[in-house]
């Protein structure tokens, strides 16, 4: 991440641009995700028909239970939530998140804000570039409140 950002505030010093940046982590996001939207999303990304289904198959319709001592709770359904020390966390946080930074790019486009968006799993870093710090910290608060709608 240091390498590419270095790269990207250099090339706009020779601009006499300011480099404006807000990084946000999005960890608890995951806690929330409904896995009966992954097949949707695989389906209209354009996966095979069984990438979908096995997702479907492995992850929706799952059940837990909690046990303690000599007490037993009930089944209780979980289809929403992605556990970061799954093997399948890196996959389905990129699956999720491409949907959601596929909007955002259209909307920061049709607003004309100049604003790129650097992603590592659960955390992400907005970074707007302009001769003006005022306008370059503008377009962070509004990119920032276009990405937090998305993730809502």
């Amino acid at each position: 991440m240091g390498i590419v950002l270095t790269y990207i505030i250099c090339t706009r010093w020779v601009k006499n641009c300011a480099t404006s940046t807000l990084s946000f982590n999005i960890a608890q996001f995951f806690l929330s995700l409904n896995y009966q939207l992954l097949p949707l999303i695989l389906n209209k990304t354009g996966f095979d028909p069984r990438v979908s289904h096995f997702f479907g198959n492995y992850l929706v319709g799952r059940k837990t239970r909690y046990c303690w001592n000599n007490f037993s709770f009930p089944f209780l359904d979980i289809n929403v939530g992605v556990k970061q020390d799954s093997t399948l966390f890196p996959i389905l946080s990129a699956l999720y998140l491409s949907s959601i930074f596929h909007i955002f790019k259209k909307r920061v486009k049709i607003l004309e804000i100049p604003v790129s968006v650097l992603s590592f799993v659960d955390n992400s870093l907005l970074i707007s570039q302009n001769k003006s710090l005022l306008i370059s910290n503008s377009n962070l608060f509004c990119s920032y409140y276009i990405m937090s709608h998305l993730l809502e």
